[in-house]
């Protein structure tokens, strides 16, 4: 198809390109991959002083949480992160648009369980007539340089890799899919029969809205989002304390092995690839999967010096709704929202953005096969 990777990638799946991703100037071996997985236990991280005690709403609703979402107390409690690092093998400096750490207030309120699941999707779909994004065929208004052949419905997948490559370029390991979609998360031959309780996928920000919108609900501010990840705690740097693996165990849905080659993830937590949601143990909220899986959207422009604009107001940001505009100086012309919690492809080589602090960015009408969300409710 003429033209498919430059307009696909340039104009289309710009949620790939955005997302928490580095470059490296790597060229591994299979000797030295294993060498970069075992670089480090724990990230490098700063001064756990930045970090100051949460402290809880006492305040309770009354009656019981609506189906399938845990009541999020709200508090004051330092956000961001003190990693210095992109990965366990010290890609420094990636990091930064999530520093420096600072005070929040948000109040109380109720939150998914778990991702939206395929089933939940399908019920609105049923419900209301919904098309998505990657359901819809680009047209000459939104991309005017594309051929019209090349205007096709579709959507991003990870496609391994044949052999060891650089890491310096991710065009390497997308594709872009035609016939991709939340139905057909791996392209138009496959489907989401038996897989109801998976998180539901290729959902762009708009389709997140309109589903919460839907179901009584909203996406949850970015600041709500790490509030509920952290599940009370300090400064821990994951959502289950600071140790990746307690007793040897994963406690969630990340990449090991050899990355992004084809076979390349071990499945050492259990799965190769995406799994169904509530795998793990919940966080001290009861929320399952705020780290790995998919990643999640929130309703928060995208800013990369928001968080040093709050720092330097000097006051405590009380239920701050993001920065009034996107700003990213690596990609200014693309409108992004923020995302978090990283996904099944994040990997200690090279994106280790399932810990709890660090953030995800996405061009808001681009979806991928690692892509998701999650409501929540105000009271």
């Amino acid at each position: 198809m003429k033209n498919k990777t430059f307009w696909i990638f340039a104009l289309l799946t710009l949620s790939i390109i955005s997302i928490a991703y580095s470059y490296t100037r790597f060229r591994f071996t299979n000797k030295e991959q294993k060498t970069i997985a075992e670089c480090h236990d724990v990230p490098k991280t700063g001064e756990a002083s930045a970090f100051l005690p949460t402290v809880e709403n006492k305040k309770k609703p009354a009656g019981k949480a609506p189906k399938d979402m845990v009541w999020i107390p709200g508090g004051e409690f330092s956000m961001g992160s003190n990693v210095e690092d992109e990965s366990l093998c010290s890609l420094s400096g990636v990091t930064k648009d999530a520093a420096p750490i600072h005070r929040v207030y948000v109040d109380g309120y109720y939150m998914d369980k778990t991702e939206v699941t395929n089933e939940e999707f399908e019920k609105f779909v049923k419900a209301t007539g919904y098309i998505t994004v990657a359901e819809q065929k680009p047209t000459k208004e939104e991309f005017p340089t594309a051929a019209e052949e090349d205007l096709i419905t579709g959507s991003v997948i990870f496609t391994p890799t044949p052999t060891a490559v650089n890491l310096n370029n991710f065009l390497q390991w997308w594709s872009y899919v035609g016939g991709a979609d939340w139905k057909h998360p791996l392209g138009p031959q496959s489907s989401i029969k038996g897989k109801e309780k998976y998180p539901v996928v290729h959902i762009t920000y708009e389709d997140a809205e309109a589903y919460a919108k839907w179901a009584g609900k909203r996406l949850p501010t970015e600041a709500e989002w790490e509030f509920a990840a952290r599940g009370g705690k300090t400064g821990e740097i994951y959502a289950w304390g600071n140790v990746l693996k307690p007793n040897g165990k994963f406690q969630a849905n990340i990449y090991q092995g050899h990355f992004p080659i084809k076979d390349g993830d071990t499945g050492e937590d259990g799965y190769k690839g995406i799994a169904p949601v509530a795998q793990y143990s919940p966080n001290a909220y009861g929320l399952y999967d705020v780290a790995g899986n998919v990643w999640e959207w929130t309703s928060d422009w995208y800013s990369v010096d928001y968080y040093k604009s709050l720092k330097e107001s000097g006051n405590v940001a009380k239920n701050p709704q993001g920065p009034n505009a996107y700003n990213d100086p690596k990609d200014p012309t693309q409108i992004k929202r923020v995302h978090r919690g990283g996904s099944f492809l994040c990997t200690d080589q090279y994106c280790t953005r399932y810990m709890v602090g660090t953030r995800g960015k996405g061009e808001i009408r681009s979806a991928a096969n690692h892509l998701g969300f999650r409501c929540v409710k105000s009271i």
